[in-house]
């Protein structure tokens, strides 16, 4: 018997199926599913299904005075099922955040900051007593079901006169730690856009990379998106939205497009203030930034769930197959005209907005 059956699933492509779902994991999928279930859930013809959706940049530690905020009102409650803290905490209070991140009905991961405290000063950076190899590995050891990859903050209100020596710290413990998946912030200089981006490799994760700095991906003087930054892009340095309170820029984000750059990834850098107060809001909003910039709702949907979690060691994750965790995000697509504000206060109108109904994480159901 089945613990879900999940009738008349619609995807995004338009393919419909019944879904089966037992111990936690999708079991079968086919045309019409004919097995007993305890529960059968039978969808509308305009709701669809996708896997569930990961935002692989929020900030969730709760006992935080920065950047914080409570996985499940980030995560289940609007339609995401798995997120990635990005580095709020380091090796020293890291189990602290795992202990309370396993009460979430949401599936919480974490960068571990190089930073030993995390983001306790927004300067975590600036003195480099507080980058200890030895203190990550450990943790990594601790838990290595938890911690996925390793962040670094790189911008001038963190690195005080550091330069870009955090960063070839960084790339020093991810290399000797199987070269885990590692996430790059980038804002204001120093250190230099060129600079960081010299020395991240294929697989790196640059996040924000549509922000509307000078010391962004975009050429001010001309409007165009600068020469090495192509260059990093060809090599496969992955380009993360990261949309956060001052990272996301429209037109940064529609000149990119209209050269041929789209971002690898879409994550929302979220916490509890560019929640509650704007501009970010929740992951559903910061989608529909990308489809009025010009993404179709296929390629967003891979964006937020294939593709973060190959890039994030997620193997069971971000996938409608058997032997895929039973996650998944129930949606309607309405047509209906929003306004959007990036970080910057510029607007753009939509006019269909993606609405989550129910968010399914290991098979059980929440509406939202």
């Amino acid at each position: 018997m089945l613990d879900l059956l999940i009738k008349r699933a619609t995807l995004i492509d338009g393919t419909v199926l019944d879904v089966g779902v037992r111990d936690k994991q999708i079991v079968a999928l086919a045309k019409e599913i004919e097995e007993d279930a305890k529960e059968t859930l039978v969808l509308d013809e305009d709701v669809f299904l996708s896997a569930g959706w990961i935002d692989d940049h929020v900030h969730c530690f709760e006992k935080m005075n920065l950047y914080y905020d409570y996985p499940d009102q980030i995560g289940v409650e609007k339609g995401v099922t798995t997120v990635i803290d990005a580095g709020t905490t380091g090796a020293e209070n890291i189990h602290e955040f795992y202990e309370l991140a396993q009460q979430s009905k949401t599936n919480v991961y974490a960068l571990v900051n190089i930073s030993k405290w995390g983001i306790v000063e927004q300067d975590e950076l600036a003195d480099l007593s507080k980058i200890k190899e030895n203190l990550v590995r450990q943790a990594l050891l601790e838990l290595p079901d938890f911690i996925v990859g390793i962040k670094a903050r790189m911008s001038k209100t963190v690195i005080g006169e550091n330069g870009i020596t955090p960063l070839e710290l960084a790339k020093k413990i991810q290399a000797d730690n199987q070269h885990l998946p590692l996430m790059v912030h980038i804002g204001s200089a120093p250190p230099e856009l060129e600079e960081i981006l010299a020395i991240m490799e294929s697989g790196d994760v640059l996040t924000h990379c549509f922000n509307g700095k000078v010391n962004g991906i975009l050429d001010q003087t001309t409007d165009k998106i600068k020469a090495f930054v192509w260059e990093a892009y060809r090599k496969g340095i992955v380009f993360d939205i990261g949309h956060g309170t001052d990272s996301f820029n429209f037109q940064v984000a529609e000149i990119a497009l209209k050269e041929g750059m789209k971002a690898t990834s879409i994550s929302t850098d979220i916490y509890i203030k560019n929640r509650m107060n704007g501009p970010v809001y929740d992951m559903a909003t910061t989608l529909e930034k990308l489809f009025v910039v010009g993404y179709s709702w296929a390629e967003i949907l891979e964006k937020i769930t294939v593709i973060p979690a190959k890039n994030f060691g997620l193997s069971h994750k971000g996938k409608i197959d058997v032997g895929y965790d039973a996650d998944f995000t129930l949606f309607k697509l309405v047509d209906k005209e929003k306004e959007l504000t990036d970080s910057n206060g510029n607007t753009r109108v939509t006019t269909q907005q993606i609405q989550p109904v129910k968010t399914i994480i290991g098979g059980n159901i929440y509406d939202n």
